[in-house]
């Protein structure tokens, strides 16, 4: 084997970096810039959704409203108020025999409430018509003796004047006549007290039927069927009245003012009225009167606000709340909206945004709005209710920024 073969097959001492386990420089650096970008991206991120403290804020909810909010100058309580009302009672002592109402029932002016034990009361009666027949037959009687006594005491003066009678005879004739003429009117007396006996008699017999006083609706019923009733409850186990009832077209509202809000009612203007039975709706009316005098327990005057129409829903007593309107409403301005405050908006070029809250998360929300009424803007899409909104975002809130209800 020659030298240069030998030489060959020597094993070197020196070792050379191999090309497949170099990593290029490029990379490296490429690789170092990610790691720092991913890092830098979520410290941020984790600075922005946990490290950085939450912004104070104010929040509201979206919620259904109505125009009349916008429009109120002033609000009060008070109570369903029937103007007409009375408590039915008898002018006479006596026990219920029948009593024809429940409570809801309606009745008209005149209509039998209620009968009390009366059969004493016809037996008065028809024996009263038997005196006045009786006194009636009296008068016939009386009529036909006076119209002999007329016809003979005439004869008897013609005769007299001729000689043909003697004095005594004539004055028989005339004593008899003006004794029958006597009789005659004081049988006309009796027939005259006879016939007002009967319409005593007939007056005791009606006022043993209690009737209504007025249209209306029967309220409560204070007896039954066998108690007894009696003027002013003048019994000691009577009962006063039968049933209480109140004219349903009659319903106001009673409210309490305040002396220094006074100035902001007028008589005749508009109101709203919202009754707790049910809240979701309105009904329109205008004041009616404001009572000539103050409570100086309260500091309060008594206005009466009257219903432009009378719902069936309406019911004497019910819990009632008003708004005085600056103005009456126009027609559609009573339909309910959703709303929510105008200072919640904010315009970003074309379009409006507010910033919805979820998660203590701030998220811009684009929204399309209707009309304003003051201080509520009406949201025609983009907000639900219940939503919880901003208001008032100022410049250091944005999309995604935790946020805390403000102290």
């Amino acid at each position: 084997m020659s030298s240069e073969n030998l030489a060959k097959l020597k094993i070197s001492l020196e070792s050379k970096p191999s090309k497949r386990g170099r990593i290029p420089l490029q990379r490296i650096i490429l690789f170092s810039l990610l790691t720092l970008a991913l890092l830098t991206t979520g410290i941020y991120w984790l600075w922005i959704y946990w490290l950085r403290p939450p912004l104070d804020v104010h929040m509201v909810k979206a919620s259904i409203t109505f125009p009349s909010r916008a429009l109120t100058i002033l609000n009060a309580s008070g109570y369903v108020v029937a103007q007409r009302k009375a408590a039915v009672s008898s002018k006479a002592t006596g026990r219920i025999e029948h009593l024809y109402v429940e409570e809801g029932s309606f009745v008209k002016q005149g209509d039998v409430v209620a009968q009390l034990e009366n059969s004493d009361l016809e037996a008065a009666v028809d024996e009263a018509k038997a005196s006045l027949s009786v006194s009636r037959a009296d008068l016939n009687n009386a009529d036909a003796e006076l119209d002999d006594a007329t016809l003979n005491f005439n004869r008897q003066k013609v005769l007299k004047q001729s000689g043909s009678v003697s004095e005594q005879a004539f004055d028989s004739a005339e004593a008899r006549y003006k004794k029958a003429k006597a009789a005659y009117r004081s049988a006309k007396f009796r027939v005259d007290k006879a016939e007002a006996a009967v319409k005593v008699s007939e007056v005791n017999l009606d006022q043993s039927y209690i009737r209504a006083p007025f249209d209306g609706v029967i309220l409560t019923k204070s007896a039954e069927e066998g108690e007894v009733v009696a003027p002013m409850g003048a019994s000691l186990n009577a009962k006063a009245s039968v049933v209480s009832m109140a004219d349903m077209k009659s319903l106001m509202v009673e409210v309490d003012v305040a002396e220094s809000s006074l100035e902001k009612v007028k008589i005749g203007g508009p109101a709203e009225i919202r009754l707790d039975a049910f809240p979701n709706d309105r009904f329109e009316g205008k004041v009616y009167m404001i009572v000539p005098t103050a409570d100086r327990s309260k500091a309060t005057v008594l206005a009466k606000i009257k219903f432009d129409i009378v719902s069936e829903k309406v019911l004497p007593e019910m819990s009632a709340k008003v708004s005085f309107l600056s103005r009456a409403l126009k027609k559609g301005e009573n339909k309910p909206f959703l709303g929510v405050p105008t200072n919640s908006i904010l315009k970003k070029e074309s379009s409006f945004i507010v910033y919805r809250v979820k998660d203590s998360l701030a998220q811009a929300n684009s929204i399309e709005t209707g009309r304003s009424w003051g201080e509520t803007t009406e949201i025609l899409s983009g907000l639900k209710e219940g939503d919880t909104i901003v208001i008032k975002p100022d410049s250091r809130l944005n999309d995604g920024r935790r946020v805390k209800i403000k102290e």
